[in-house]
């Protein structure tokens, strides 16, 4: 049984404010204390004393919880008050389904991350780490890329720039940049071009024990980014080169429905 739970965040002018006084409710019905923040509030530092974070919005407001709730190894049980939401478990009429989830019925799962860090002439500049995707990109024009597998070129292309996710983010950039739909327990990176200017740049499936290096060439004058999970990016240098691993963290997410896998991609994208 959950006995304290960080409702939050919610985002604002989705419709998720207005469930807020029913998930209050709800959680004083099962004697649940909780802890509220808004989308534009931070979230705490230390999540230790919370057994779960219920986060209503789209997939972005829910990454924002994993992320802030994966160091901590609080479950998360997300509420789709955004477009697709392939992330969360819910949907905006069933905030009854919550009940299932604080008297311990759902069933959690493992979804993997990973780590990245940006080296530049040797030293670690930057260290960050997703749930859904890394993404190496440049600023209104194109990059040179090279992509590595535990050292071994898997592709060097000039382009838009280059996607590393995780099985749960396949569904989002990767896809729409032309990679594989992966089953979210399965445990691989998955390596996506964003429009390589080259036929044969194409998307590899590795396994989750490789160590992926992307490296940039030179800049020559151009602005290039990283950025995790959608937040805020931070400019590459020439040269820079990301070093991605799989994380020794991972995001608990809380399923209390039974929809397979199968059936919520296609009804996420419109075939059903």
């Amino acid at each position: 049984m959950v006995e304290k739970v960080l409702l939050g965040p919610i985002a604002s002018g989705s419709g998720a404010e207005d469930a807020l006084s029913a998930i209050q409710d709800i959680l004083k019905r099962h004697g649940v204390s909780y802890d509220f923040r808004a989308l534009r509030q931070s979230l705490p530092e230390d999540l230790s004393c919370y057994g779960m974070v219920i986060a209503l919005g789209g997939d972005g407001t829910i990454l924002h919880a994993a992320r802030a709730a994966a160091p901590w190894g609080v479950p998360v049980l997300g509420i789709n008050y955004g477009k697709k939401g392939f992330i969360a478990d819910l949907e905006r009429g069933e905030l009854e389904e919550i009940s299932l989830a604080l008297e311990g019925k759902g069933r959690i799962e493992d979804r993997m991350m990973l780590d990245a860090c940006i080296m530049r002439s040797g030293r670690i500049v930057h260290k960050d780490f997703a749930l859904n995707e890394l993404v190496i990109g440049g600023v209104a024009r194109a990059i040179n890329v090279e992509a590595l597998g535990d050292g071994q070129t898997i592709m060097s292309f000039s382009g838009d720039g280059i996607v590393a996710a995780t099985p749960t983010g396949s569904t989002a950039y990767s896809m729409s940049a032309g990679g594989p739909i992966v089953e979210p327990d399965a445990e691989c990176i998955v390596i996506t071009p964003i429009c390589a200017h080259m036929l044969t740049a194409k998307s590899f499936i590795l396994a989750s024990k490789r160590t992926v290096t992307i490296r940039l060439g030179d800049l020559e004058g151009k602005r290039a980014y990283f950025s995790a999970d959608g937040c805020d990016p931070v400019a590459l240098s020439g040269r820079d080169e990301i070093v991605i691993r799989r994380s020794a963290l991972s995001t608990k997410m809380i399923r209390v429905k039974e929809e397979n896998f199968y059936r919520k991609v296609s009804r996420k994208l419109g075939e059903i």
